[in-house]
């Protein structure tokens, strides 16, 4: 078992911020957490010194990363910028601040996203892989729900990922490649993080993960509007967004909070999927419109975006999430399948005869 002060005398070794004083001294530590061989470590640094402050994160997490009985560890920045003097004007952002991080290899990447919880955005994420690795391309799924993370449920493993070269190793599940907050931190265990520490572990799984060659990269994006979302479509490039939505207004009106979002950032909207649209009664095969249905097709006109398809409420589709083996690997040829196979190939339709956005800037004045 690690302890806080082996940690601590392990950083003694790197430089804090200022180049001179040891990491533990330098008052530069914002968060410091061990559990059962994993640490994780939150160090505060000025914002407008972020990228010369890489060199000092790597240093850190190599220190760690070298002590016996640590299996995993994620070093991450935090850039916090104090309120500004009573009556003063909040500085603009530079309009050139924002960057485009690029991911070797990664030909698109899409986000999927929704406007709230429970509408099963992963689940239709984790098919739409799938499906799109069905029709013969090289996919990779990010699961980016840090507070939430789905993936390795829904995948059915438990595996942890491996350091190769000071890289993290995707793990290899049904013939894609797949990477998860959830594969280094166990399914009951909470992850209490700030936003500048979810926005940096962030940006490190993007930059720090050996995706390899990969025609499209499915991001499973967490619900909502916040840091994370803003974050990514700030730093990556994205080819566009597949919102998910259930037919009832509830879920719509936040499914057009999630559609304003993406626009407000440049990233183009590549449909709307409606899922549990109506559901079908296995012992008589009656339909009832549990939550209505069409709402999603109607938004989407309205909104002037495409329509993707329906996914049917079915007992098949959650036992088969639930027991981590998706439903278009384990019952290809059923009806449900086939509506995911075809959302994927209007997205890869969509993508092959688009372009790729470069990274918005996002000025909030």
């Amino acid at each position: 078992m690690v302890s806080e002060q082996e940690v601590l005398n392990v950083l003694q070794s790197v430089s804090g911020p200022d180049g001179k004083t040891p990491l533990p001294q330098s008052g530069a530590i914002a968060g410091l957490s061990m559990k059962e061989g994993r640490v994780y470590l939150s160090i505060g640094i000025d914002p407008a010194r972020a990228a010369s402050m890489e060199g000092m994160r790597a240093a850190a997490e190599k220190a760690l990363r070298d002590m016996p009985g640590v299996t995993n560890v994620l070093v991450s920045l935090t850039a916090e910028k104090a309120a500004p003097p009573a009556g003063a004007s909040p500085p603009r952002p530079h309009p050139h601040a924002a960057h485009s991080m690029t991911i070797p290899g990664v030909k698109h990447i899409i986000a999927v996203a929704s406007g709230k919880g429970g509408v099963g955005k992963s689940t239709t994420a984790v098919n739409l892989a799938l499906s799109l690795a069905a029709i013969g391309w090289r996919i990779g799924i990010l699961d980016l729900d840090v507070f939430g993370p789905s993936l390795p449920r829904l995948l059915g493993t438990s595996d942890k990922p491996q350091l190769v070269d000071r890289r993290i190793q995707p793990l290899n599940v049904y013939g894609v490649k797949a990477m998860s907050i959830g594969f280094m931190v166990p399914e009951a265990e909470a992850v209490v993080w700030r936003g500048p520490m979810v926005t940096s572990a962030v940006q490190q799984m993007l930059r720090d993960v050996a995706w390899g060659e990969c025609d499209c990269l499915v991001i499973d994006m967490p619900p909502g509007t916040g840091d994370t979302q803003l974050s990514l479509a700030q730093t990556v490039a994205l080819s566009g967004a597949v919102i998910v939505s259930t037919p009832q207004d509830l879920a719509l009106i936040d499914a057009r909070r999630g559609v304003a979002m993406f626009n407000k950032v440049g990233v183009p909207i590549l449909g709307v999927v409606e899922n549990m649209s109506y559901f079908l009664c296995p012992h008589c095969g009656g339909r009832s419109e549990i939550f209505a249905h069409g709402g999603a097709r109607h938004e989407a006109e309205k909104l002037g975006v495409p329509f993707l398809g329906e996914i049917p409420l079915t007992m098949a589709i959650r036992e088969h999430a639930d027991s981590g083996r998706p439903v278009v690997v384990t019952d290809p040829d059923s009806a449900y399948s086939s509506a995911y196979r075809q959302i994927a190939e209007k997205v890869r339709a969509s993508l092959e005869y688009g372009h790729q956005h470069a990274a918005p800037k996002i000025v909030i004045g």
